[in-house]
C-alpha cells in the first residue's frame, strides 16, 4: 500500500470535488463509483475510476467514503464480498448519517478488522475545491492523527469526541440551514408583498444580530427565483432534516418545528425542486404571484 494514497467512494458533486483536491494536494487518489462515470476534470487529475470496490481500494491504506446515505455505506462497506476489504484500513465516513447509524457502521467496520472516523463536512463543492471545508469528526484521537495529511488538505477540522457525536453536531447544522433559510424566506416574501425595499430591509439586518451571512448568499437566488446549478439539492437537505427528528425525538427534544419544514421541504421534492438548490424552499414558502 501506499502511504500517500486514498480511495474517495462516491463521486457525486462532493466526492468529485474532494477527489480532485486531494489529487492537487499531491495524493494518489483512486475513486469508486457504483454507476459508471465519465468525468474529464477527473481523467485530467489523473484520477483513476472504477466500479470493481476492490480494485479501487487495493493500494491505500484510507479510505474516504462520499455516499448519500446510510443505506448506501452499508451496501457498500457492509456488504459480504467486501468483508475482507477494510483489514488494517481507516475508513473516514464523511456521509451525513443519523449518530446511532455511524456507531453501528463504527462497530462493523471495527469486527472487521479495521478502523472508523467519521467526518462529514461544512461546505459545499466551492468550498472542497479550495481546501475550505470545515470538517466535523467523531472517534479515535489516533485515527485522526492518521488522517491529519488528508484533512489538512480539505479544510480545518474539529474533533467533537466519540464516533456519534461528529454525526450529531452535523445534524444540528444542517438544522439551522433549513430553518434559517426557512425564516429569512417568510421575512422576506412579507418585504416584497408589503412593497419595502428590499435594499433597505437588507442594510438594516446586516447591521443588526439578527443577521447571517447565509441571508445574502440566498439573496439573489431568492429575489430571481432561481434555484438551478445546485451545490446542496433540496432533496438531501430533506433527508437531513427527516435524520435530525430522527435523532432529536428520542433525546425529549421538541421537533414539531422540524415536522413544519420537513412539509416545506417535501412540498419542494413534489413541485419538481428535489436537485434544485435548497433555498427552493423559498418557491413553496412565497409562492409566485
Amino acid at each position: 500500500m501506499h502511504t500517500d494514497s486514498i480511495a474517495v467512494l462516491g463521486l457525486g458533486l462532493m466526492g468529485r470535488a474532494i477527489a480532485r483536491r486531494l489529487a492537487e494536494q499531491g495524493f494518489r487518489v483512486s475513486g469508486y463509483n457504483r454507476s459508471p462515470l465519465d468525468d474529464p476534470d477527473l481523467v485530467k487529475a489523473e484520477i483513476s475510476v472504477t466500479q470493481d470496490l476492490a480494485a479501487a481500494v487495493q493500494e491505500t491504506p484510507i479510505i474516504w467514503i462520499m455516499l448519500s446515505d446510510f443505506a448506501a455505506c452499508e451496501s457498500i462497506l457492509l456488504s459480504e464480498s467486501a468483508a475482507s476489504l477494510w483489514q488494517n484500513r481507516l475508513i473516514i465516513n464523511a456521509a451525513t448519517i443519523a449518530p446511532d447509524e455511524s456507531r453501528t457502521l463504527a462497530a462493523a467496520v471495527r469486527n472487521l478488522g479495521g478502523r472508523y472516523l467519521e467526518a462529514p463536512v461544512l461546505g459545499s463543492t466551492p468550498q472542497a475545491i479550495s481546501g475550505g471545508l470545515q470538517i466535523l469528526l467523531g472517534g479515535d484521537p489516533a485515527d485522526i492523527d492518521t488522517a491529519t495529511p488528508i484533512l489538512s488538505a480539505l479544510g480545518t477540522p474539529a474533533h467533537f469526541g466519540f464516533v456519534g457525536q461528529g454525526a450529531a453536531a452535523k445534524l444540528a447544522m444542517n438544522q439551522l440551514i433549513g430553518s434559517l433559510t426557512a425564516a429569512f424566506s417568510m421575512s422576506l416574501g412579507l418585504i416584497q408583498r408589503e412593497s419595502v425595499s428590499v435594499e433597505t430591509f437588507m442594510t438594516t439586518l446586516r447591521q443588526s444580530a439578527l443577521y447571517a451571512p447565509t441571508f445574502d448568499k440566498k439573496l439573489d437566488r431568492m429575489t430571481d427565483r432561481n434555484f438551478t446549478e445546485a451545490n446542496f439539492p433540496l432533496k438531501h437537505l430533506l433527508k437531513d432534516i427527516r435524520l435530525f427528528k430522527t435523532a432529536a425525538d428520542p433525546q425529549g427534544i421538541d421537533t414539531r418545528l422540524i415536522d413544519s419544514l420537513a412539509d416545506v421541504l417535501e412540498q419542494g421534492v413534489r413541485s419538481g425542486h428535489a436537485d434544485d438548490d435548497y433555498c427552493a424552499l423559498f418557491d413553496t414558502i412565497v409562492r409566485a404571484e
